[in-house]
């Protein structure tokens, strides 16, 4: 009986530890994870490095300081998280929702934006090449709603 009962503790702490702590740094390089969802997940520090993430649901999702390196988010839903510092380094964001995004020192030097919906997104301190900015300013709209800035402001746009 006091076997069982002490089996029984450690399993409701055991499953307790597991719903209070959330997933930390997990390691996703080269996966393919095409249309998975990961909305509302806390992932920051998570590495993504050249990992197919073609159209899935990110949105909501805390990707602070996660890593994208060569990443394939093509149609990805990224609306709403946070890629505060985050790499995005050769990525491929194309077509991707980053509506009302932070990407606030974000390091995207190479990133492709091309036809992606960055309403409200906060670029505050994100490296891109001037022919990017270019781009990202023909549809900058919007102000985020966690930071209060404008999107073209953040981008510099004229």
């Amino acid at each position: 009986m006091l076997l069982k009962l002490i089996n029984l503790t450690l399993a409701l702490l055991i499953t307790f530890i597991a719903i209070i702590n959330p997933v930390w740094a997990l390691d996703y390089t080269k996966m393919d994870l095409v249309e998975s969802d990961f909305s509302g997940q806390d992932l920051s520090g998570s590495t993504f490095n050249k990992t197919n993430l073609r159209s899935s649901n990110l949105s909501n999702t805390d990707l602070t300081g996660a890593s994208f390196f060569g990443a394939n988010l093509d149609s990805a839903n990224l609306e709403g998280a946070n890629l505060t510092n985050a790499v995005l380094d050769s990525a491929r964001v194309t077509r991707a929702n980053l509506h009302n995004a932070i990407l606030e020192g974000a390091f995207a030097t190479n990133t492709k934006f091309e036809k992606a919906n960055i309403e409200g997104a906060d670029f505050t301190d994100v490296l891109l090449r001037p022919d990017v900015e270019n781009i990202l300013c023909a549809t900058a709209s919007g102000t985020n709603p966690v930071t209060q800035r404008n999107t073209r402001d953040t981008l510099y746009c004229p």
